[in-house]
């Protein structure tokens, strides 16, 4: 305790100077900043200097690096290319029913466009409309051009993996010709023998020398493995009918019904594996078949198909360009105004002539953007060659007035009569926006001249149609508005001949002339392009001045696909609607980036 008190007696005792105090507080002050700005200042300049120095540097190096990335980039582009992979789904959209798949029976655009896909041939046509081989090697003629040997490959299996030998090409073939069969193949077959020489050698023995027959071998070939126990009678309402196994590069998965109705179909495909022209690229391939035209339409509309075929011209302007690419692609077919030469009032040629001369084949083009082709006469412009080629006369509504009047068929209140009978006429067909339009412009043309048109337009998407029995068979119709299949090869005789006008024949005309007869019948029983070339012109020339039928135009086939995929090419020569699969195995629905190969 004392020692604390005297403590805080020194501490008491204790001066401070003031002034000394604050000489040595700014004495530590300048100290103080001189070395801050020593030690602190300086070398804040100094990193202000360095880190400008730095700054530029970055830049350059960052320029050199990114040019150096930009020439790397750039030269990879030279060693790049946007190619087409395999893999992947389309969906393709057609007009038809579905009710057999059993190639035989085709009879509408959906249920061959299944048979072409799932099953093969011994020759189609490819992207030029040239005949070619299939499953067919080669083939030789015979000195007397009347037996034909074709080789196949041995390469080919079916779908279930057993090899397609020769056996089965006759054994589709006796199939076909068996009447208990039913097939519509069948008139094509009836005086043709057939023989499997070996398993790679199938010959065809004709009764007389026959041009076309090489177009013949475009029918598909069913298996004799699965089917030679199934008799030809119950072969349509067969299982595999329904579920076929064929050799073409899609095998059959499932046909699936969307509808109670059986209005859309879906036939699933996947690629096969083992397809002798090579694996599709494509791995699986839906047929979607809409019995409406309109439901088609309205699928291409909602983007619900990768594709679509079977599009109206009509309908081409409707589409959404941005996303499908239209292809309309003219056919190896004619519309025509069928004649019913039978009919009382238009059996008298004049009546024929004139009504001819009334219509204007041009306008009826211009009614699709002039799309369609142009048709005139019984064959294509390609199939007949020359500087004296026939053509229909020029339109002339006032001459064809005229024949009428020297006719004795005269006006009287708006329409001509002869003999009290009114000049009428009805003009049948499908229901069809095109053919509908068609019909509008004709009636206007044809009212022109004095001629009462009535028109009657056929559903034929019920199953309850009786379109071919009652229209075509019973030859029902004045005036058909129809479309016929020319073919690849000029040779019309099923639709012009006098021996077909039969109920079971194609002549829906009635169409009879000694002369077309005549020429008809040297022309596909020559072998020389230049005489049968002539012989045909013989006969489109009578064809012409008898008028069986006007010839309108040469349809096209409406196709659209997404526009980020391969499919078919614009520019192809379609003999018919199913040779758009003629490169089916090469189109593509998956894209990718590959490195050139040098």
């Amino acid at each position: 305790m004392e020692d604390q008190k005297n403590g805080w007696k020194k501490l008491n005792k204790l001066k401070l100077d003031h002034k000394k105090i604050v000489r040595h507080a700014k004495r530590i002050e300048g100290a103080s900043q001189r070395h801050a700005h020593r030690f602190i200042i300086r070398r804040i300049n100094n990193v202000r200097m360095v880190s400008h120095e730095v700054t530029i540097w970055l830049m350059l190096v960052c320029m050199i690096i990114g040019g150096m990335g930009l020439q790397f980039l750039w030269g990879q582009q030279n060693y790049l290319a946007s190619a087409r992979t395999s893999g992947g789904l389309y969906v393709e959209g057609v007009q038809g029913r579905v009710d057999t798949l059993n190639p035989l029976f085709v009879s509408s655009s959906a249920e061959a466009s299944a048979a072409r896909l799932i099953f093969s041939s011994l020759y189609n046509y490819d992207e030029t409309g040239s005949l070619h081989q299939d499953l067919a090697t080669g083939m030789t003629i015979d000195p007397t051009g009347k037996i034909y040997t074709v080789k196949i490959r041995s390469d080919a299996t079916w779908h279930d993996g057993v090899r397609l030998t020769a056996d089965d090409i006759v054994f589709t073939i006796l199939t076909i010709k068996n009447p208990a069969t039913r097939s519509p193949l069948r008139v094509n077959w009836l005086d043709v023998a057939v023989t499997a020489t070996d398993k790679s050698t199938v010959q065809f023995t004709l009764p007389a020398v026959y041009a076309p027959f090489p177009h013949a071998l475009i029918f598909p070939i069913i298996p004799r493995h699965l089917l030679a126990d199934t008799a030809p009678g119950a072969l349509r309402e067969s299982i595999y009918s329904q579920q076929p196994i064929g050799s073409g590069p899609f095998s059959f998965k499932l046909l699936q019904q969307t509808d109670t109705a059986g209005t859309h179909k879906v036939i699933h495909m996947v690629a096969n594996s083992d397809y002798y022209a090579g694996t599709p690229k494509i791995s699986r391939f839906e047929l979607h078949a809409y019995v409406a035209e309109s439901a088609l339409l309205d699928a291409v509309k909602a983007g619900e198909l990768s594709g679509a075929t079977d599009i109206p011209v009509v309908a081409m302007e409707s589409i959404d360009h941005s996303r499908y690419t239209v292809v309309p692609e003219t056919i190896d077919s004619g519309v025509y105004l069928l004649v019913n030469t039978s009919n009382p009032i238009l059996k008298d040629v004049v009546v024929r002539r004139a009504l001819q001369l009334a219509t204007n084949t041009s306008a009826i083009r211009k009614l699709f953007s002039d799309s369609v082709g142009v048709l005139d006469g019984p064959l294509l412009s390609s199939q007949i060659t020359g500087a004296d080629t026939p053509h229909t006369p020029t339109v002339d509504p006032k001459k064809a007035a005229q024949t009428l009047d020297d006719a004795g068929w005269k006006m009287v209140g708006g329409y001509r009569v002869k003999d009290n009978q009114k000049l009428q006429i009805t003009i049948t067909t499908t229901a069809d926006k095109e053919y509908e339009k068609v019909i509008t412009e004709v009636e206007r043309q044809w009212k022109a001249i004095g001629v009462k048109v009535d028109h009657r337009i056929i559903d034929t998407s019920t199953a309850s149609s009786s379109f071919v029995q009652d229209i075509l068979q019973g030859r029902n119709f004045d005036i058909l508005l129809y479309k016929l299949s020319i073919g690849a090869d000029p040779d019309v005789y099923a639709y012009w001949h006098s021996s077909q006008v039969s109920q079971a024949g194609y002549n829906f005309s009635g169409y009879s002339s000694k002369v077309s007869d005549a020429s008809l019948s040297s022309a596909r029983s020559r072998l020389e392009p230049d005489l049968r070339n002539a012989k045909y012109k013989q006969f489109a020339r009578q064809w012409i001045e008898d008028v069986p039928a006007i010839a309108l135009y040469q349809p096209v086939i409406g196709y659209v696909y997404n526009k980020d995929l391969s499919t078919i090419e614009p520019g192809m020569h379609l003999v018919s609607g199913v040779d758009r699969y003629a490169n089916v195995q090469y189109w593509t629905v998956v894209g990718d980036t590959v490195y050139k190969t040098p």
